[in-house]
Order: C-alpha cells, then structure tokens, then sequence
C-alpha cells in the first residue's frame, strides 16, 4: 500500500474514533451521578469529548501529511496511544473512586488502593512521550511543502 491510500485510511479511522468517542461521551454523560467521584465523570466526559474534536481534526488533515509509511504508522499508533492512555485512567479513576495522587483537581479526596494508584499514575504518564513524538511527526510533516510546478 502506497504512503498516500495509509495517509488517508489512517485519517478515515481517525474520524471513525472521533465519531465514537463523541458517542461514549454522550453516553457516559448519563452514569455522571451514578459514580462514586461524579467530578472525575465528569472529567472524563469532557475529555473524551475534546479528544473526539481532536481527532475529528487530525483525521481531516491527516491524508495532507507528507510522511513514509513508516513515520505516518509511527504518528498514528503513539497519537491513539496517547489519547487512551489519558482518557483510560480517567475512566478507571472515575470507576473506582481513585486518582488523588495523579489527578487531584479532578479526583479531589478519593484516593484508592496502592494498586489502583499506582495504575493510573503509570498509565496517564506514558501517555506524554508518545503524544510528544507524534506531535512532533506530525508537525514536521505540516512544514513540509509541495515543491513548486516549473509552470507556477
């Protein structure tokens, strides 16, 4: 498969996920009262929401990437990663009534087992070098230009 038909397969499953993370949040919006921490329910609703917007507008641009298969595979997988690594803790943080040493705006006193801590701390922060490095795929990618035709 040539770099531009994975550009643009890529972008389209970028939109699919935004679709359904839109989805999710609607729907997790409803358990919102139900959780033992109802601030983190709603964290996690807005994060998904804006996660959802974020790759509605990466999948859009993305087929406009100059990358090689290899670099757009690399931009693709650590962008996903990224975003369900900090949505994911936010969810279990949500769930469980936890996240007062990693998330302490949101999670506010509820602070869970050991275990459940540690899980989120260790999830939601590798979460940073795989958004920096597709991030910085992606924006060198943005600088690149079309070269310009002989004709103007």
């Amino acid at each position: 498969m040539n770099s531009s038909n994975m550009l643009s397969r890529q972008g389209r499953r970028m939109l699919q996920i935004g679709v359904a993370l839109f989805v999710f949040s609607a729907l997790e919006g409803f358990v919102i009262p139900a959780l033992p921490v109802p601030r983190l329910g709603l964290s996690v609703h807005t994060l998904s929401a804006l996660q959802g917007v974020m790759l509605l507008g990466l999948g859009l641009v993305w087929p406009r990437l100059h990358l090689g298969a290899t670099a757009s595979r690399i931009a693709f997988w650590t962008y996903l990663y990224s975003s369900f690594a900090t949505l994911v803790p936010y969810v279990l943080a949500a769930v469980w009534g936890a996240g007062n040493s990693t998330i302490p705006l949101a999670a506010g006193t509820a602070h869970g087992s050991a275990f459940q801590e540690a899980i989120i701390q260790v999830v939601l922060y590798s979460a940073a070098p795989t958004f920096f490095i597709s991030m910085a795929l992606i924006l060198w990618s943005l600088r690149l230009v079309d070269a310009p035709s002989p004709n103007g």
